[in-house]
């Protein structure tokens, strides 16, 4: 869904947690002045690999180049890499500037992030090296304090989650439908460096979802903001937003609601037809996830929820190669294939990579692939599926009144045989009417095929600038709103 402008969204203060890693204690000289600082961090780690970042200062002259360089003592090794050119000889790692950020003036910093292998151990290095000359790892500036926060309730958990046929069952092989909302803010409070989230995500707010007797909660993303590139504010990048994250599922599960994380704002540069913006940055809905960052987004957040199968991931929200290609067929070949496509100036990553990249991280979870048109097109869906190997696969539609494929007919003959094969999640849906008429005639229309859906927005917008389901996030209902809310209750009295 395209986001009311930033002038009518609520600014709150985004959670903050500690950064984990490690410092070494290698000091230079006393007395003597470093010629640079560099702060080596662990922001996640599962059983064969691990994500982390090197940041780094420049305490001597202004560079036009740096080239940094540290020995890993355990075997391990870089496997993917942004902010700088990474590579590999003997036990050395190598990060390189790219061509737009070498220049380093004096006390500025730059920060690089990779994801790596490791197997036994896995020690810090204990010697960085700019351009051949020994840094300091001297002492970490504190973190910022982050907001009291109270523990998840330790109520019912979320149900476990595979794919059998066209269902989605639980442990005991009974059928489960998703029946919720989308939980929006995750996906720009942090590039707009404004927080993490927009109003709050504590156990009262999740508890007035679940009041609604929903059972599913979307959850934006910002692969930017999750891999702590150099764009993003400290505090609500990197391992601060990866936590945040973390907990809010937390709670999500506790209220016994599933967690669907979604990849909703990426990198790459787009002005073509239908462009939301012509920033590079993850600021707005691009039309395909980027081979860039979008692969090692989704093996970072695959390895940390790969021991949870109640989280459902969405690998990309609303794709749109439809509106840049001159067929077709091109757009459909970009959807799954990525590469080069036609009309979009950067490097694709289509789903079937990002299936790869999910599956390649050792997670098993339920995945969600959305069509064109913004996911409102799914007429070639089952031609032009990714393989999974685990048959784990979900298609995902929106719908909303001012779609194309808006109307019964319509769901008839694209989205039915869809619903044949595999299970159907509406992942959005919603009008801009402040009304629920259309929203009436979906829920219905998915209801009778057992389908699932999730309302768009669980935030305080007006009504009338985007579909807002709430005016308080107590759960008072919108005009909009209540058309969902009273569905639920009466679905699950």
């Amino acid at each position: 869904m395209r986001h009311p402008p930033p002038s009518v969204l609520l600014a709150t203060a985004g959670a903050a947690v500690l950064v984990t890693g490690a410092l070494v204690p290698a000091l230079p000289a006393q007395g003597a002045t470093p010629a640079c600082t560099v702060r080596y961090t662990v922001t996640n780690q599962w059983a064969d690999g691990f994500q982390g970042s090197v940041t780094l200062t420049n305490n001597q002259a202004p560079l036009s180049s740096w080239r940094l360089t540290f020995d890993f003592a355990d075997g391990q090794q870089v496997t993917q890499g942004w902010n700088a050119r990474w590579s590999r000889s003997g036990t050395t790692e190598t990060a390189a500037n790219e061509s737009w950020n070498g220049t380093l003036g004096t006390g500025a910093s730059v920060t690089a992030g990779f994801l790596a292998s490791w197997s036994g151990s896995n020690t810090v290095p204990t010697v960085f090296r700019l351009n051949g000359t020994a840094c300091d790892t001297g002492p970490e500036p504190p973190p910022p304090t982050p907001p009291p926060t109270e523990p998840p309730p330790a109520s019912g958990a979320a149900p476990a989650l595979h794919v059998v046929g066209d269902r989605l069952v639980d442990a005991a092989g009974t059928t489960r439908r998703l029946l919720g909302v989308n939980r929006s803010g995750g996906e720009f409070m942090c590039v707009q460096g404004r927080g993490i989230w927009d109003g709050p995500v504590d156990d009262a707010a999740i508890k007035a979802i679940a009041d609604w007797k929903a059972n599913a909660v979307r959850i934006p993303l910002n692969e930017e903001c999750w891999l702590g590139l150099s764009d993003i504010r400290p505090e609500y990048g990197g391992t601060h937003y990866i936590d945040a994250v973390k907990d809010l599922v937390a709670r999500v599960e506790a209220h016994g609601l599933t967690p669907v994380l979604d990849l909703h704002w990426s990198y790459g540069q787009y002005t073509g037809n239908s462009a939301s913006c012509s920033d590079v940055h993850a600021t707005c809905q691009k039309p395909m996830p980027d081979q860039q960052y979008s692969p090692s987004f989704w093996a970072s957040v695959a390895s940390a929820f790969k021991d949870d199968p109640a989280a459902v991931f969405d690998l990309f929200n609303e794709p749109y190669p439809d509106r840049a290609a001159a067929s077709a067929t091109d757009a459909w070949t970009c959807w799954r294939d990525g590469g080069t496509c036609p009309g979009i100036p950067y490097r694709v990553a289509g789903m079937q990579e990002l299936v790869d990249s999910v599956r390649g991280a050792g997670a098993q979870n339920v995945i969600m692939a959305g069509g064109l048109a913004y996911a409102n097109d799914l007429s070639r869906w089952t031609a032009y599926r990714p393989t999974d190997p685990l048959g784990n696969l979900a298609a995902a539609y929106h719908g909303y009144n001012f779609n194309t494929c808006s109307t019964e007919s319509c769901w008839n003959s694209t989205l039915a045989p869809v619903a044949a094969q595999v299970p159907l999640i509406a992942g959005e849906a919603g009008e801009n009417t402040c009304a629920h008429g259309f929203v009436d005639q979906l829920m219905k229309w998915f209801d009778d095929r057992g389908l699932s859906y999730l309302g768009w927005t669980w935030n305080t917008w007006d009504c009338s600038s985007g579909p807002s389901l709430i005016s308080a996030y107590d759960g008072t209902p919108t005009a909009y709103g209540i058309g969902l809310r009273d569905h639920l209750r009466a679905l699950n009295p």
